[in-house]
């Protein structure tokens, strides 16, 4: 392009030329010549705007010193606004020359100016503006005085006959036409940033016709979301949400952009996550079921795509809690019932996953895991309970909300549990490893973190404890076969909650984990889990001083290697 901005002064002075003689004469031949030359013109816009965008306007006029001239004659030219994206491209011109915070009153008088050239476009859909013209000139006003107040009437003009449009159904006498309204959000798409815009946005966002298809320019919504994902834009979450209803791909695209900004490779805090996450407004458009159905299947062919990828489960969790919060604040009586939500999942059992550890009282924990696990397990093994869709679509609800699953991880080591419950809860660790495992998988893997739970609970009450002693405890070294790696993972995830929560498991804890951390992606794992503990223990208000500052100075030297 900077090849293309060389020759821009010369053809700058020719279409200045082109222009005036097109304004001051209206022959046939004047406006054949406008109409073979319209292409050629439009190019040249383009190219002024890709130059225009880099520059700032003191330097614009310092260049251009007659673009004023040049843009105002565009813009009363009915045959190049009338001409295939040039309009568009003219409105980006023009919005390079506004300064959102003028210095001076000289740069005051700019943006009055180009506020005028903006009203005179949008009149096409209110009124005729020459006659204000006139009128103000007849009273004595500078442009600079009225076009700021044009421009705003302008907008709540056009914001006031949206509304009347829902306001009337179908009193057509009185609705705007289908056509204006898209011709409207076609015109808007280079504004859509300008503060004076933003309720003419918002209206054509939350704009209700009678229409079978979507009325509103494809570009226009992609414009908004854009600039809503760049902070460019401050619109209400009603308008958000009208977005994403009315144009899927606004939606599909925010979640992507999600995914990006969550999965870089700088690793990001879950508190920070959650942040990005209610920022976003996705917990809080997905009250609405068909946002959540988007969003909830997105995450699900994330799972399938990365083969479970913690980082994408951490975030489905952080996503879940942010949601239930939102629905909770939102639907004092709930709108939708929760069937809508998770449509192929147990009711019984998705109110059973909704509770809130925080409301359960502690003793009762183990309790509710072992129903948890019951329900499940009639649900995946004996296809009761009204679920269909398989044991995928009961894993992929159960990770919704993982923190169960963590729950239980920690019941084993810290509880003193009556003989037959472990069982339960073993059972829901192994089917927490992924929904590809079959009965005889699980059974065999509840073998496994048995045998390592039985010999963890002897170092409990061992009077010396080394990373040795543990190691050998979990099994590592042996002869035997080796484990599956969701198998690995878990038992890890056994061994890095024993460390925090046995007493002699402090002063061994960074040996264990030098030896653990055999691979990045195991330290990777090491460092999620360490961030979601403490991320489960802040929601759960859970008081352990000693093993929150342990997981909390490991997290930070490990961050620190990683």
């Amino acid at each position: 392009m900077a090849q293309d901005s060389v020759g821009l002064p010369s053809d700058f002075q020719f279409w200045m030329r082109k222009l005036s003689v097109w304004d001051q004469a209206s022959t046939l031949e004047t406006q054949q010549d406008t109409c073979l030359h319209l292409p050629q013109f439009q190019e040249f816009l383009r190219q002024l705007y890709e130059a225009l965008k880099e520059m700032d306007s003191n330097a614009i006029i310092e260049r251009f010193p007659t673009i004023g001239q040049l843009l105002a004659k565009t813009c009363w030219n009915p045959f190049i606004l009338a001409y295939d994206e040039s309009q568009k491209i003219l409105i980006w011109c023009l919005c390079c020359l506004i300064k959102k915070d003028p210095q001076n009153s000289g740069e005051s008088k700019i943006n009055s100016w180009t506020q005028g050239l903006l009203s005179h476009i949008l009149s096409t859909f209110r009124s005729d503006i020459k006659e204000v013209d006139l009128f103000t000139q007849v009273l004595g006003y500078a442009p600079t005085d009225y076009y700021p107040g044009l421009l705003k009437n302008m907008v709540l003009s056009l914001v006031s006959e949206l509304r009347e449009n829902h306001l009337n159904g179908f009193n057509t006498q009185r609705r705007m036409a289908p056509e204006r309204v898209r011709s409207l959000s076609r015109v808007c798409v280079p504004l859509v940033t300008l503060p004076d815009f933003e309720p003419l946005v918002e209206a054509l966002l939350t704009y209700h016709g009678h229409e079978p298809q979507e009325v509103l320019w494809p570009e226009f919504c992609d414009a908004v979301n854009e600039a809503f994902l760049l902070k460019k834009i401050s619109l209400p979450t009603s308008a958000i949400l009208c977005l994403w209803l009315r144009h899927l791909p606004s939606l599909e695209n925010t979640m992507l952009r999600l995914f990006e900004k969550l999965m870089s490779s700088e690793r990001n805090f879950l508190k920070r996550i959650e942040c990005f996450m209610k920022d976003s407004l996705l917990p809080a458009a997905a009250c609405h079921p068909a946002i959540f159905r988007v969003v909830d299947e997105m995450f699900r062919y994330a799972l399938l795509e990365t083969d479970g990828a913690l980082e994408v489960l951490a975030t489905l969790q952080v996503f879940t809690r942010c949601f239930v919060e939102a629905l909770e604040k939102e639907n004092k009586q709930l709108k939708f019932a929760f069937k809508t939500y998770f449509p192929y999942a147990s009711p019984s059992l998705v109110m059973v996953l909704l509770q809130h550890p925080k409301d359960i009282p502690q003793g009762l924990w183990h309790q509710a895991l072992k129903h948890i696990s019951e329900m499940l397990k009639e649900v995946v093994e004996d296809q009761t309970h009204g679920s269909c869709g398989g044991p995928f679509e009961s894993w992929f609800l159960f990770v919704h909300f993982g923190g169960w699953a963590d729950m239980a991880a920690e019941q084993l080591l810290t509880s003193e549990a009556e003989a037959e419950a472990p069982e339960a809860l073993l059972w829901l660790l192994a089917f927490s490893c992924g929904p590809g495992a079959g009965r005889q998988r699980r059974a065999q893997t509840m073998v496994e973190v048995k045998a390592v739970l039985s010999g963890l609970m002897k170092l409990l009450r061992s009077p010396t404890l080394s990373a040795r002693d543990l190691q050998a405890a979990a099994g590592e070294g042996g002869e035997g076969a080796p484990r599956p790696p969701a198998c690995q993972q878990l038992i890890r995830r056994l061994l890095l909650n024993f460390l925090l929560w046995a007493p002699g498991g402090h002063a061994i804890a960074r040996e264990v984990i030098t030896l653990m951390a055999q691979t990045d992606a195991i330290m990777h794992e090491i460092i999620g889990f360490l961030d979601q503990t403490l991320y489960r223990w802040d929601h759960l208000c859970v008081e352990a001083p000693r093993s929150r500052k342990l997981a909390q100075e490991l997290l930070a030297e490990l961050r620190g290697q990683a």
